[in-house]
């Protein structure tokens, strides 16, 4: 049997949708898995053992039609027996339609559902603590009726070169494992995302105060400037307490330092993804216009808590939808103050 599976989108949402290969694998132990993804993304589902292959959509099936009609009919030819689309947009409604499978299946969208031959509906409202990314990916799998039970859990899979990599990294940076270590997301992917710098160098301040631990910068390489401008927001306590030189080169790195850390701190996006997947405790600050019940996976009060300007003041959003919200994104943060849950924070940290 040979089943590709579709999540052509962001880091978080190829972690969470490699839950269906890992499902697949557990139902069909001898069936071939491919994983159709973005470039970019790739590092977080390497040496994943329930894939057996990782297929790239690539840039250039994005530009040129003459290169992507040539990558539709290389997927025509791999004879799929299954198709699964957890993406649902043009391009993978395309690779679904090319791949002649006998049975296809995708998420239930208005006038768009003639390549599939069975529909699953979203779900709006999520039924457990993984949240709804989560439980509307494995609703995909309704229509196989799989006589499994499902796992619901995102996972990374780091080697033990990896593992010892990281750790001789803190070493070189002359990090001390036996104080505590958070990871922190400094910088969410864009501006509408990341929460505003003087409230982020106040959290980490509060942090620094109540733990006196080392804090690590997770950013990307273009966001270094914003990087230090935060950093250069904070106390001098808490400045002496950054390790503002340690970089991560790469996801694999990044995840591989992650594993040494007692927690991962800040705003919502693929790195808290990831340390979830690692199992490592998170506390995320979601963006003002972000679903929380989508992203907010296993909260228990615990080990992973979140916070949004929604629960403090749920009178500023009425019955607006995300897209509407968007677009007041940055405004909404002005309200989103630190005081309003920095004393969640200090209860968080008292654990972790």
């Amino acid at each position: 049997m040979k089943i590709l599976v579709i999540q052509q989108k962001m880091i978080g949402d190829v972690l969470v949708s490699s839950i269906i290969c890992n499902n697949l694998r557990s139902a069909y132990p001898n069936a071939q898995i491919d994983y159709l993804i973005y470039p970019f993304t790739a590092p977080v589902v390497e040496n994943n053992p329930n894939i057996n292959r990782i297929l790239l959509f690539k840039d250039q099936y994005r530009t040129s039609k003459k290169a992507l009609f040539q990558f539709l009919l290389t997927i025509r030819k791999e004879q799929y027996d299954l198709v699964m689309d957890a993406y649902g947009k043009v391009e993978s409604r395309l690779v679904v339609a090319f791949s002649g499978a006998k049975k296809k299946i995708g998420f239930h969208k208005p006038f768009r559902n003639f390549v599939y031959t069975e529909m699953v509906q979203e779900l709006t409202i999520p039924n457990t603590n993984a949240g709804l990314a989560i439980e509307n990916r494995l609703n995909l799998l309704n229509p196989l009726h799989l006589d499994i039970t499902l796992d619901n859990r995102p996972k990374i899979f780091l080697t033990d070169i990896e593992i010892a990599k990281g750790k001789e990294i803190l070493s070189q940076h002359e990090v001390d494992l036996t104080k505590k270590v958070y990871m922190i997301g400094v910088l969410g992917s864009g501006t509408n995302k990341t929460y505003p710098f003087p409230y982020m160098s106040a959290v980490l301040d509060a942090i620094v105060a109540q733990t006196g631990a080392t804090l690590l910068f997770n950013y990307m390489p273009s966001q270094q400037k914003e990087a230090q401008e935060i950093f250069d927001f904070c106390q001098p306590n808490t400045q002496r307490n950054i390790k503002i030189t340690l970089i991560p080169g790469s996801i694999r790195e990044f995840l591989s330092i992650t594993y040494h850390c007692n927690a991962l701190i800040g705003n919502e996006g693929g790195a808290v993804n990831m340390a979830k997947a690692m199992n490592k405790p998170t506390f995320t600050i979601f963006s003002t216009w972000i679903i929380k019940e989508a992203w907010s996976f296993f909260e228990d009060g615990k080990t992973h808590v979140s916070v949004h300007l929604k629960d403090f003041k749920p009178e500023l959003y009425g019955a607006k939808s995300a897209k509407e919200m968007k677009q007041d994104a940055l405004e909404l943060y002005h309200y989103f103050t630190p005081d309003l849950w920095l004393s969640e924070l200090e209860k968080y940290l008292q654990i972790n």
